[in-house]
């Protein structure tokens, strides 16, 4: 164990420039109380892996959308207060990462954070939170989806699960899983992929594709794509559907992203992470709306 002399000028230094190295994420999204998603789950990820969170709250609500009641306080007319308040006191961030949108006015308050706070050293990160298993959520509208595809050109990575890719991309979900093979389904997102990376972010990080392996073995992968190549990172199908396993995984890429880290690197960590935290979940019987039992496993991530 090393310890250090309070009153040393050097330990001061030291002190401070360790500070003035922490990197941070400006992190706009919701605040649920229960369902273990959103910014519960990124403040969490993003700090455990060193990473400072910042959160910008896009809505406050009793509990995520899934369980049969909950209150939601909209923060659109909120959120330029973050941005105008964070201007006056100088701040920077190393990326900017987005989540849940309750509407399209608060992408275009998103865009004016962008113009506030992004240079050529800010990576954008976006989790196009739209819907899932072929069907969009209840707070998507066709307005909603212009402006998300707007945003997600602008960014240097996306994360759509299936669903929402075929959202930006105009592509029929049901058509697309009616692919006869795992290897003519993992071809067709490939190029979809590759296609929208060409007309603007740098990496499509398709999450959650279920398919068989060679031998019949069920998995659960992630395909990261870009206009080059693409590699298919993927685990045994564990079974279960539960909130906020992409808010954690995409803050995982947003945290290993801030730290250098490469992206096959942090996707492989973060599918082992994911993995402990749905066999655990399972194993215990969590309802799907509770989230995943991932917090013992946070420790993996640093």
């Amino acid at each position: 164990m090393i310890f250090a002399t309070i009153d040393s000028p050097t330990t001061h230094s030291n002190i401070r420039k360790i500070n003035s190295m922490t990197k941070k994420i400006a992190v706009i999204n919701d605040l649920s109380g229960f369902g273990r998603c959103s910014l519960t789950a990124a403040i969490s990820v993003i700090s455990a892996m060193g990473v400072q969170a910042c959160p910008l709250p896009t809505a406050i609500l009793t509990a995520q959308t899934g369980y049969p009641s909950y209150y939601c306080d909209d923060y659109t007319d909120k959120m330029d207060y973050f941005r105008s308040e964070w201007e006056k006191m100088g701040q920077r961030f190393d990326g900017i990462y987005t989540g849940f949108v309750a509407g399209e006015m608060q992408i275009r308050q998103i865009f004016r954070f962008l113009g506030t706070f992004r240079t050529p050293d800010t990576f954008l990160l976006v989790d196009p939170v739209m819907g899932d298993d072929g069907t969009p959520y209840p707070f998507y509208t066709q307005a909603l989806l212009e402006q998300m595809h707007r945003l997600a050109l602008e960014a240097d990575i996306i994360t759509p699960n299936l669903t929402e890719l075929c959202l930006l991309t105009g592509t029929d979900y049901q058509s697309l899983m009616a692919k006869t093979s795992s290897v003519e389904l993992i071809d067709a997102i490939q190029e979809i992929g590759q296609t929208f990376c060409r007309k603007g972010p740098e990496h499509v990080i398709v999450t959650g594709i279920r398919f068989e392996d060679i031998d019949g073995t069920k998995k659960m992968g992630n395909l990261l794509v870009s206009t080059a190549a693409s590699s298919l990172f993927s685990f045994p199908y564990i079974g279960g559907s539960y909130s906020g396993t992409g808010d954690l995984f995409a803050s995982c890429i947003a945290a290993g992203s801030a730290r250098g880290d490469s992206l096959p690197s942090i996707i492989e960590k973060a599918g082992e992470f994911l993995e402990l935290a749905l066999l655990d979940s399972v194993k215990e019987n969590v309802p799907r709306n509770d989230g995943v039992n991932y917090e013992q496993y946070l420790s993996l991530l640093i």
